[in-house]
């Protein structure tokens, strides 16, 4: 959740300071800067929920996830039972 929220923080601050550092460069508002800015701010949300979690990863360890998805739980039995049932057997 903290991942989600410092994200959405950092999108925003980022849209924020890169219009402005557009408008003292006189870069002419349009669809090409808009863009511009959305993958830019993009790149940096993304990073920092990368940061996030890396931190969380450091200070509390890594966190086993349950999964309802056979193939990532890594369960070759529980991946053939999933299978025959697709199946129909």
């Amino acid at each position: 959740m903290l991942n989600l929220i410092l994200s959405t923080i950092a999108f925003f601050v980022a849209v924020f300071f890169l219009k402005r550092y557009l408008d003292d460069q006189g870069v002419n508002k349009g669809m090409t800067r808009t863009v511009l800015v959305f993958v830019l701010a993009s790149a940096v949300s993304f990073g920092v929920a990368a940061v996030v979690d890396r931190v969380d990863e450091a200070i509390g360890g890594k966190k086993h996830v349950a999964s309802a998805d056979p193939l990532q739980g890594g369960d070759v039995g529980q991946l053939l039972k999933s299978l025959s049932a697709a199946q129909g057997r």
